[in-house]
This record gives structure tokens, sequence and C-alpha cells, in this order.
């Protein structure tokens, strides 16, 4: 109980600055990638201190009542997971965290970020399959739906889900909105949607979609650790390692293709659920 208390509250102190870290880094490679000298690494803070100081212009109230909903959904969300609960239920959070933004997209009445809500429920119908998948892998290798039991396990997942990992890795590239998948708002400005569905949003509306996508992004980082915990110090420090790994792998996709069409995004991540995900599954129930 009380390892459960400190995982979730250094959940709540560190994730926005872990979060905030990594969109730094990721800022600096990318420019480094594109042959120009970047922000410097703390950057996003000093973007988020700004928008929280800009005087709020919103279209309507009910826009930042949703906006509110979305982070602390996914705060929430985080938080669950990290304090070792039921796998479905943390997905089921994070999804209507989802729910709360398209809904505060919509309720803008402008046309760009109605579109990039229409882009976000589709990119929701692409990644959500594998990411169920993901859940069901863990259910079958650990005989439990709880964190909790799959980090305590003796055994590290990663051999045993390796498929259900390169589908779970392939779909982060639609969760981090990284090209060539970033279809309803982007970090980079060579989006013909504006911001796409944070167009309408500024101020302190914008600084918290900003915070809650650093808790997010930490939040499913901790989904790539689960692959490689196996109650032992050498499996906690692969698991941190590989996530890097595979951040710093999604920053140099995201810098390396452009971003393709809505049904592209959905027929890939089907197809990779397919194949990778659901034949992993068969082979992990008959072993």
């Amino acid at each position: 109980m009380v390892k459960m208390i400190i995982l979730v509250v250094a959940y709540l102190i560190l994730a926005p600055v872990i979060g905030g870290l990594l969109a730094g880094i990721d800022r600096v490679l990318s420019a480094r990638l594109q042959g120009r000298q970047g922000p410097p690494v703390l950057q996003p803070f000093y973007d988020f201190f700004k928008l929280l100081e800009k005087e709020p212009i919103t279209v309507n109230n009910v826009q930042d009542f949703y906006v509110t909903c979305f982070l602390l959904f996914v705060i929430v969300t985080g938080c669950f997971f990290f304090a070792g609960l039921d796998l479905l239920l943390v997905i089921f959070t994070l999804t209507l965290a989802s729910v709360f933004l398209i809904i505060a997209a919509f309720s803008t009445n402008s046309a760009y970020p109605q579109l990039g809500a229409e882009r976000e429920l589709l990119q929701m119908m692409a990644y959500e399959p594998m990411v169920l998948i993901t859940a069901v892998g863990f259910y079958i290798f650990s005989g439990s739906f709880a964190v909790a039991d799959i980090v305590s396990g003796d055994k590290m997942a990663f051999p045993y889900m390796i498929g259900i990992f390169a589908g779970f890795v392939f779909i982060l590239t639609i969760k981090f909105r990284k090209s060539p998948f970033d279809l309803s708002m982007s970090h980079h400005a060579h989006q013909e949607l504006v911001a796409g569905l944070k167009t309408e949003f500024s101020g302190k509306t914008l600084a918290m979609i900003e915070i809650a996508h650093w808790y997010e992004n930490v939040f499913l980082l901790g989904f790539i650790f689960l692959f490689f915990a196996n109650g032992t110090i050498a499996g906690t420090i692969i698991g941190a390692v590989v996530c890097l790994v595979t951040y710093f792998f999604e920053t140099f996709i995201d810098n390396n293709f452009a971003r393709m069409k809505w049904n592209v995004a959905i027929n890939a991540s089907w197809l990779v659920a397919i194949t990778l995900g659901m034949v992993n599954i068969v082979v992990l129930y008959f072993m």
C-alpha cells in the first residue's frame, strides 16, 4: 500500500517534469536531424509558463470544462496505472479522456478543430484494437490484468510477446502524435490544419492540453516498461532504457516520414494488430 502511494505521488510530481524534458530533447533532436540549431531543452517549460500568463480567450466556457476533464482523466489514468490497478480500467479511462478532448474541439463550432476532432476519432479507431490486444496478451502471459501482478512476475514478457510489443510501438506513433500519423494535431508547423484539433485553444486551456500530453507520454512509456519488468533490478534498468530508446526511435520516425492519409493509418494499424498482435496471442495461448 505504501509503495503504491509513493508511485502515484511520484507520477503526479515527476511525470510533467519528465514529459517536458522529453519534449525538449525531442525538439533538439528534430532540429539537429533537420540541420538546425534548435531551441534549448527547457523550451517546452518556457512555452508552458508563457501560456499560463496569456489572457484567456475561449469560444465558450464549455470548451474549458471539457479540456479540464481531459486533463483530469489523463492524470487519473496514470494514477490507476502506477497504482497497479486493472489494465482494462486504465485503457477505458484513457479512452474517456480522449473523448472529452474531442467533444471540446467539436464545441468550438470552428472548421479546423472540428476536422481535427473527426481525425482524432479515426485515430482512436486505428489504435484501440492494438491497445486492447496488448492488455489481453498480458493477461494470457501473467494470468491477471492487474499491473501490479504483471510487474511482480518472475519472467520478462518481451520474449513471449515480441509481436505484441512491435505492434504497440507501431501505434505509439499515433499516440505520441508523430508523423506519419499526426493526423489530428501536430507539434510541427507543417500541419495544413493549422494546429488541427487545438486551433481554437489558447492560454491556460492550451497549457492544460500540453501538460496532459506530457502526463500521457510518461504513462504510455510505462506500458513499454511492462514488457521488461520481472521484479529484478536488471529488468527495471532494461525497461527504463528501452522506454528512452522507444521514445527517440519515434522521434526519428517523425522526422523521416511525411504524414499519410487517415485511411492508411487505419489500414496499417489494423493490419499490424491482426498479423503481429493476434498471431502472438494465439502463440501465447498454446505455449
